[in-house]
């Protein structure tokens, strides 16, 4: 996600004023990383859900166009603040305290076409080892993590998002980054 941040104010007001290509440009844009956010915070228990909290995201950002302030954040940290607040109102909702990782998550998971079928199979098995620590991991530390590996949020951006000091979500990312390396260190021998 690298677009100009102007250029996504400007299509976000283009929508306001009742351009309706500017909201299709901007979806196009940020419609997959806002989905596997999504994705990625639920984890594979509530993975059926993500189709849901995505549309209330993009409904959620055409209905309060108006409201976003470039000044204030960018597009894409005002973006995943509100799929963020989704997906907790979807946790409160559903009574979760506590998320465990998935077993088996294929949807997740992307065989490259070229592969032979073993080829297939041990890729969708090192990348459940990988889904599945990063799925483990305390709900906000995980949500800091998928914001800055897979979003490409910085961490501003994130201290934004997530409504905290710069401070704690570089500490949030430091403690997922340590938990994942420690889970995968056993995984890394047996595919090197």
């Amino acid at each position: 996600m690298e677009p100009d941040a102007a250029d996504d104010a400007d299509l976000l007001r283009a929508h306001g004023a009742g351009d309706p290509h500017a909201f299709a440009r901007l979806y196009d844009r940020y419609d997959r990383p806002c989905f596997q956010f999504i994705r990625r915070l639920l984890g594979a228990a509530h993975g059926d859900a993500a189709e849901d909290l995505h549309q209330e995201t993009w409904i959620a950002i055409s209905k309060t166009a108006a409201a976003f302030d470039p000044g204030k954040a960018s597009f894409p940290a005002w973006l995943f603040t509100i799929a963020r607040h989704k997906t907790w109102d979807h946790f409160r909702r559903q009574k979760v305290a506590v998320l465990s990782s998935a077993q088996d998550d294929a949807a997740m998971m992307v065989p490259d076409p070229g592969q032979t079928p073993l080829e297939q199979v041990q890729s969708r098995e090192l990348a459940q080892e990988i889904i599945s620590p990063v799925e483990a991991l305390p709900l906000e530390q995980r949500g800091v993590f998928v914001m800055f590996a897979q979003a490409g949020l910085s961490l501003e951006e994130i201290a934004q998002v997530t409504g905290v000091t710069v401070e704690t979500a570089k500490s949030r990312l430091r403690y997922a980054r340590a938990k994942l390396r420690q889970s995968l260190a056993g995984e890394r021998s047996a595919y090197v």
